[in-house]
């Protein structure tokens, strides 16, 4: 028997899915991820569970007892997901057709070919069945398909399987480096939501720069993201390192670094981190805010690191050279986020994911800009929150990993500390100085048509708008003032 680390409450989740398939008299096994991850010592988040019978009805009847959502994944292979009410957990369900030897002998990759029955699981001690010698790969630390037969029978898996040595820092052995190479292309066959979700979890990890680089050496970036084919060999002027494309997964690099709940090995990212983090030490939760989910199984480190990837996507359609021979980029913030707005919809990303990357790609340039020659003042610091909404924050942070991918090697650490020195100053209104981006309200609609006998309208919205700015830049403290500044307005637009 081995034992197995299941969280407490994960203990009470198994507990209770043992109970409810004994009630049904269906033999049910932990499987996959969950089990490869609780052999490892890990928190799965996900549990999957082998199961004898219709899984569509026991799926059905299992959402309704534990109060989740019901999704089918794949009715024809009977593949149904749970989604408990916190959106923190899942359950995914697939059907037994023959033995449980059998069916792990289908599976992908033999460290996801292991299972154990459901009541072993929650008790924590397990007898791993193990038909493909998962088990010596785990501890190897091996990623080793179980045939090419099982890639080409569903177009994720190459995927998947890379995903899987990112997230784990596991090698992938030579000849399953070959079929996944082989498989590659098949990739944009899979639904487009399987795609961004495994997507998305590969940024999620501590890692994701090595990640998208081992998705680009086995041919899978291309089929995953092929709007990113055009950066490649894009030069840039003489103060990047790196090309676009390489600009672009140094971004990456750069995020993870900045964005890790501690310091990653290696001397350079021990003092990036520590410069960043020591200037932040004042801002309570603010590492804690990028481990916050967007979307359910989605960390806000994972999109902005998905930012980090696409915000230069628009540089290669908008390169000119003037006269001089002087290299521009003019507009290829909004064209990359119409690009990258495109992008996201083909892979389904929820709207409020598509609106964050977006206005991320829009505004990467303005903390820098905001900060030319003093720091920024707390009327350009309004209308950039203003501009910028959720986004706000995490560009500021690419704002930071745009510099690093620029210099590459050549980090100098003064020019890092004057950036985070803007990051921190924007982020202090921010938080600090409350009344720059949250002025309290002087005045109202009905006073400005009350006092200066407006009509509701456009009019009315822009007056309100500069009284708020007003505000936040110190120049209005009063509601008298305010009020005196909507009549100065009026008189201008009738001069």
């Amino acid at each position: 028997m081995r034992r197995i680390t299941v969280a407490p409450e994960r203990r009470r989740l198994l507990e209770r899915l043992t109970a409810f398939f004994d009630a049904r008299g269906a033999s049910a096994h932990a499987t996959g991820g969950f089990l490869r991850d609780a052999l490892l010592g890990l928190t799965a988040r996900d549990l999957d569970v082998a199961v004898e019978g219709d899984s569509l009805v026991l799926g059905r009847a299992l959402a309704d007892e534990l109060a989740g959502a019901f999704v089918v994944l794949d009715e024809g292979r009977g593949h149904v997901r749970i989604v408990l009410p916190d959106g923190d957990v899942t359950i995914d369900l697939t059907p037994l057709s023959e033995s449980i030897e059998d069916d792990l002998r289908r599976r992908d990759y033999t460290i996801d070919a292991l299972g154990t029955p459901l009541a072993e699981a929650a008790a924590g001690a397990v007898e791993v069945i193990d038909p493909t010698g998962g088990l010596a790969d785990l501890e190897a630390r091996l990623v080793r398909a179980t045939s090419e037969e099982a890639l080409k029978a569903d177009p994720l898996r190459p995927l998947r399987g890379a995903r899987i040595a990112a997230q784990l820092g596991f090698e992938i052995e030579t000849p399953t480096r070959e079929m996944i190479s082989r498989q590659a292309a098949r990739v944009a066959e899979a639904a487009p939501e399987r795609q961004r979700e495994e997507l998305m979890r590969m940024l999620a990890a501590p890692q994701a720069g090595p990640g998208v680089r081992l998705l680009d050496g086995l041919g899978l970036l291309s089929a995953l993201l092929p709007e990113m084919d055009v950066t490649r060999g894009v030069e840039q002027p003489k103060e990047h390192h790196f090309d676009v494309f390489g600009h672009s997964i140094a971004a990456v690099d750069a995020l993870d670094a900045l964005l890790a709940d501690e310091p990653l090995e290696g001397e350079r990212n021990g003092r990036l981190w520590r410069e960043l983090w020591g200037a932040l030490e004042w801002w309570d939760g603010g590492r804690d805010y990028f481990g916050e989910p967007v979307v359910a199984g989605t960390p806000r480190r994972a999109l902005v690191k998905l930012c980090g990837l696409l915000h230069d996507i628009g540089k290669p359609a908008t390169k000119t050279f003037e006269e001089s021979g002087r290299m521009r980029f003019f507009g290829h913030s909004d064209t990359g986020a119409e690009i990258a707005g495109r992008l996201m919809r083909r892979l389904r990303f929820s709207s409020r994911e598509r609106e964050i990357v977006v206005r991320m790609i829009e505004a990467h340039l303005r903390p820098v800009q905001m900060a030319q020659d003093r720091a920024p003042t707390k009327r350009a610091v309004y209308r950039y929150f203003r501009a910028t909404g959720e986004a706000g924050i995490d560009t500021l942070f690419l704002s930071l990993a745009d510099h690093l991918g620029t210099v590459g090697p050549n980090v100098r650490r003064e020019g890092f500390r004057a950036h985070v020195a803007v990051v921190s100053h924007i982020l202090h209104l921010r938080f600090v100085d409350e009344g720059v981006t949250s002025p309290p309200k002087l005045v109202s609609g009905d006073d400005l048509m009350r006092d200066l006998g407006l009509e509701p309208g456009a009019l009315l919205g822009e007056l309100l708008e500069a009284i708020r700015e007003a505000q936040a830049a110190g120049d209005v403290g009063t509601a008298e003032e305010a009020l005196a500044l909507a009549r100065e307005r009026l008189a201008e637009r009738e001069r």
